[in-house]
């Protein structure tokens, strides 16, 4: 049986140099510096969007989880930014991808800090939250490889013991303090 690996930051994976190849000593925080050819490589935060979709009776949609980080817990629609993509555009496209809904109007709400942990590394990310209203909350259709299930909730009956993420938790509590 396969011990399970403690998740490591991402900026200690880097045992070689990317671009000659040497050898390197582990670091902690700060840039990966090759001592051999003097190569850096930053590890600032990758940005991730996160949609809390309100319908008309102000019940917000939480996502069920079916693969990790977080499988079986909930979430709200979001993801990663593609590269050459605009934080709104990822937001309008995971919000389409994970649920078929279409995002009418998407207001900023609020950025925190996470780490995303998967496969033993944990990385950096900056979530910025949006609170959205769509165009038809009928025409919702889940990703089934990324979601399972789906539930409406009144404010304040949120689980948000059962979130996946510390940061949707926090954005959720800011959004119904109001």
């Amino acid at each position: 049986m396969t011990k399970p690996i403690s998740p490591i930051p991402i900026s200690q994976a880097y045992r070689f140099c990317p671009q000659c190849g040497a050898e390197s000593q582990p670091i902690s925080g700060g840039p990966f510096r090759c001592p051999q050819c003097s190569f850096t490589q930053f590890f600032g935060p990758v940005a991730a969007v996160g949609a809390l979709v309100v319908d008309d009776q102000n019940r917000l949609l939480l996502l069920r989880r079916a693969r990790d980080p977080g499988q079986g817990m909930l979430g709200l629609p979001g993801g990663f930014v593609d590269p050459g993509e605009t934080i709104e555009e990822a937001l309008r496209r995971e919000c389409t991808e994970e649920t078929n809904l279409q995002i009418q109007q998407a207001d900023l709400l609020v950025s925190f800090p996470n780490r995303y942990e998967y496969h033993g590394l944990v990385s950096p990310v900056i979530d910025l939250f949006y609170v959205c209203t769509v165009q038809d909350v009928t025409a919702i259709e889940l990703q089934v490889a990324e979601v399972d299930q789906y539930h409406w909730v009144l404010p304040g009956e949120e689980p948000l013991d059962q979130m996946a993420f510390e940061s949707n938790r926090r954005a959720i509590e800011l959004f119904r303090a109001g």
